[in-house]
């Protein structure tokens, strides 16, 4: 079981199309993106958040280690 070949892409291709239909692919791929951005600003407020209360949590300690 190697990696992924020509042969099986196409096939998969072949699929998609059969299921979907070369209109909606476009469709669905828009779709797909806008899911991926709003996933990464989301994971992005996230990691905001955490720095957020880790460096106000730092603060605090070199405070009152004064």
């Amino acid at each position: 079981m190697g990696p992924i070949g020509i042969q099986e892409l196409l096939i998969i291709l072949i699929i998609v199309i059969l299921l979907f239909g070369a209109k909606k692919i476009p469709e669905l791929a828009k779709g797909l993106g806008t899911g991926i951005k709003e996933f990464k600003k989301a994971s992005n407020e996230v990691d905001k958040q955490i720095n957020a209360k880790d460096d106000a949590g730092n603060e605090n300690k070199e405070s009152k280690g004064s």
